[in-house]
């Protein structure tokens, strides 16, 4: 994020650590919330993980997972995970009636923690359930919280710098929670890099109650129902992604992006505004309102790069954009950039990779 202006931090930046009312003083440790639904956990989890290491690190202080659900193999297994992932110790609140996902039961669960424990740092992923449940506990304890989140850090005082776009994408602001505690943020999937997993026993456990009964809880779950929509696209987590914007022209030369994906192996998307124009699907979106990438190779063909696309993809390992402007902001962050028309260049590359790769080579270059 280094080539993108920021906008000026909060006002009353001078207050330090130690001017925080003694009640603070005692918030303690980055808690990292482990969402999981029927039985599985979120990959987001696990890049907060190492998100949420750097952060312990830097304050001296532990690093902690919190695992809600059913009393169960699979909670335990998730669990079981989190210490794999760097968790230093772990609090567990397991309960039959947390098998599924409700706002009260949930929140509940977390504020009643962090009103025992005090962690100075919580952290969730941006999704669905996680943004639901972050606004929840943030409301019920009085605290800040920073949403979609591209990058984390603690300042000279120990205070968290959340930064994320704002003023409709054009500018990264950090934010702080100077005297407020827990200081909350939430991050899309895919923003942080993942960990390496490393193989562990699992260590200290604090187990908390619910203290609940099902009849003082309002919502039901009645059936669950697989979001077929979300099976659509794999753009979050494909290695090879090629994707189109404007600069293409027209919906029909669109098809030339899903002809190269195809014949790479590799999943396609678009920029914002081909959405806009209904050229595409908005689950083939990717950028601030759309999915965060980080695929080994991304291919930009006619998408400009402004700052709301670009927070989208920074992460990918490779960059290969085509624009007929050559000053384009796509190519400061670029690694490869080719100033061509990308409605002539992309049926050549595909007629090159088609040539090129056998079947086989395809699945290798995908996976």
């Amino acid at each position: 994020m280094s080539n993108a202006p920021k906008a000026p931090a909060a006002a009353g930046r001078a207050t330090t650590k130690k001017e925080l009312p003694e009640h603070l003083k005692s918030y303690k440790h980055v808690w990292v919330f482990v969402e999981q639904e029927r039985g599985q956990a979120h990959p987001v989890s696990w890049e907060l993980m190492g998100a949420g290491r750097t952060l312990a690190n830097k304050l001296g202080v532990d690093l902690a997972a919190v695992v809600i659900g059913a009393k169960n193999e699979q909670t335990q297994s998730v669990l079981h995970e989190a210490f794999c992932y760097g968790a230093d110790l772990a609090y567990l609140v397991a309960d039959d009636l947390l098998k599924d996902y409700r706002n009260e039961s949930y929140t509940k669960a977390l504020t009643d923690l962090v009103n025992l424990y005090k962690p100075e740092i919580l952290l969730l992923g941006a999704t669905t359930l996680g943004r639901d449940l972050a606004g929840s506990v943030a409301t019920t304890l009085l605290t800040g919280l920073t949403a979609d989140c591209t990058e984390l850090d603690v300042d000279a005082e120990g205070s968290l710098a959340a930064t994320r776009p704002t003023f409709g994408g054009s500018l990264l602001c950090t934010i702080f929670t100077l005297n407020y505690r827990p200081q909350m943020a939430t991050v899309r999937p895919r923003v942080m890099p993942m960990p390496d997993r490393v193989e562990k026993l699992v260590g200290r456990v604090i187990e908390h109650p619910l203290g609940l009964v099902e009849d003082d809880i309002v919502t039901k779950v009645l059936a669950f129902l697989p979001d077929r929509e979300s099976s659509k696209s794999n753009l979050a987590f494909a290695d090879v992604v090629v994707a189109g914007g404007v600069g293409l022209g027209s919906p029909e030369n669109f098809q030339l992006v899903r002809q190269l994906a195809s014949v790479l192996g590799a999943e396609y998307g678009c920029s914002r505004p081909l959405v806009q124009k209904g050229w595409v699907s908005s689950d083939r979106q990717i950028g601030q309102t759309g999915k965060t990438i980080r695929p080994k190779l991304y291919i930009a063909a006619g998408i400009s790069g402004a700052i709301q696309h670009r927070v989208g993809v920074e992460g990918a390992d490779y960059i290969l954009a085509i624009n007929t402007d050559k000053n384009a902001p796509i190519f400061d962050f670029a690694h490869l950039g080719v100033v061509s028309d990308a409605v002539r260049l992309l049926p050549a590359l595909t007629e090159a990779f088609s040539k090129r790769l056998s079947p086989h080579q395809r699945d290798r270059l995908a996976s």
